[in-house]
């Protein structure tokens, strides 16, 4: 048996028992052959694309768990369709991506453009690009092993550049910063801005995007704060040099199965601000407080007569636009900390989720014997409360599971109240 028949028979097994097994296979490259199993499993689950075409070569395991998933390269690759679409419509298009890694990302936005060339510095990497590129179905591009710096000095004008820049330090440590990354995308602005009509840049969720913006001199268009399943995965920032004014902001929350079109629904909250504001909002951070925190209500009788609770998805909470959430759906916040909001109607389209209220009451133990009567079980969460999850499960005698959602949290007031609800249906 060879090695790519041994693949192919046992890709669905389990490598760690097959790896007991290896002296029955002496002809297989069994490292070799484990790693691509291994590879093709993570592969169905994330990149289920990928995983239908026969020959994809699978780097090591880390590699795998850092490249991007499915919905969120498919997210850019929509992305940069509409930038193509609005900035060279009529033209041949071409986009160079200077840190290719696996080439995930590349392998959905390049087919965007006329022409597209990946550039990885690590050659086994870009090697196994390379080869890869023509199985997945893509002609119009070239692979080159170099180092981003170099070939940027070197590029022919591009309608789109791509980074993708590598977030650890020498050490290995995580780093957040822009000007910690490599390469340091603040020191290539100017000629990134001059090679190309807009570049694309993916950074860590960690980052404070609203320094982000001063740090790459107002040259950001677009702030893109995608999660996925209600984890914040990425940041994503379109730079340009139009001049405008503003910088829109798009909270995108991904489902990570595809529908029965094989497309991925999403939700999305779009807003705009002021880039000349950015610089202010960095320096005081009191400042950037004040400006994303939702006016709460002072009314118990409100809170107490609200029908539905509305919990923003992890993008949301992030960019932190809780006053333009509350004015764009009409709701209103229980605190400025608590980042829950109240209504008295259902919310279509609310980006996150939305419960029902069936009880409001205090930790007071008479006022909880009704709610609670009967209840075995429940999906707790604490919003600015003094109790953690499992200290207010233990009070409360409940285990986790179930239908019924309590949110533990703090009034503009300072009580302390449990908001009992369940799930509404979309």
């Amino acid at each position: 048996m060879t090695t790519s028949e041994f693949i192919i028979q046992f890709r669905e097994s389990d490598p760690r028992r097959l790896a007991l097994q290896a002296s029955r296979y002496p002809d297989v490259d069994m490292p070799f052959a484990l790693n691509q199993i291994q590879g093709w499993q993570t592969a169905q689950r994330k990149l289920p694309s990928w995983a239908a075409c026969d020959g994809v070569v699978y780097p090591p395991h880390l590699n795998m768990e850092q490249c991007s998933s499915e919905p969120t390269a498919r997210y850019k690759q929509q992305v940069a369709r509409r930038w193509v679409e609005a900035v060279q419509p009529d033209a041949d298009t071409c986009m160079t991506d200077l840190t290719g890694g696996f080439g995930v990302d590349f392998s959905f936005t390049s087919r965007c453009f006329s022409s597209a060339t990946y550039v990885e510095r690590n050659a086994s990497l870009c090697d196994v690009v390379s080869a890869n590129l023509p199985r997945l179905g893509i002609q119009n591009a070239t692979a080159k092993c170099a180092e981003a710096e170099d070939v940027l000095e070197q590029l022919e004008p591009q309608t789109m550049i791509f980074l993708d820049p590598a977030r650890r330090d020498e050490h290995g440590a995580k780093t957040v910063l822009i000007a910690d990354c490599t390469p340091d995308v603040c020191q290539l602005l100017p000629r990134l801005m001059a090679k190309s009509q807009f570049v694309m840049l993916k950074l860590s969720p960690m980052l404070d995007w609203h320094k982000a913006i001063v740090d790459l001199d107002g040259k950001v268009r677009e702030v893109h704060i995608v999660s996925a399943d209600g984890e914040c995965k990425e940041l994503l920032l379109v730079l340009a040099s139009d001049g405008k004014p503003e910088v829109q902001v798009f909270c995108v929350d991904i489902q990570s199965r595809p529908d029965s079109e094989g497309q991925y629904p999403r939700s999305e909250f779009v807003y705009s601000i002021a880039t000349n504001a950015q610089e202010e909002i960095v320096e005081n951070n009191s400042k950037l407080e004040n400006s994303t925190s939702a006016q709460p209500t002072n009314s118990k009788l409100k809170i107490q007569n609200s029908k539905f609770l509305h919990e923003p998805n992890a993008s949301v909470m992030k960019a932190g636009c809780f006053d333009e959430i509350a004015r764009a759906y009409g709701i209103c916040a229980i605190s400025r900390n608590s980042h829950l909001f109240l209504s008295d109607r259902e919310i279509d389209g609310f980006p996150g989720r939305s419960f029902a209220i069936d009880a409001v009451t205090t930790m007071n133990k008479r006022q909880l014997r009704q709610p609670l009567s009967g209840m075995k079980q429940a999906n707790i969460a604490v919003r600015n409360f003094p109790l953690s999850v499992a200290e207010l499960r233990k009070r409360l005698k409940l285990s986790d599971g179930g239908d019924t959602y309590i949110f533990a949290t703090t009034t503009s007031d300072g009580d302390h109240i449990l908001m009992i609800t369940h799930k509404t249906k979309k």
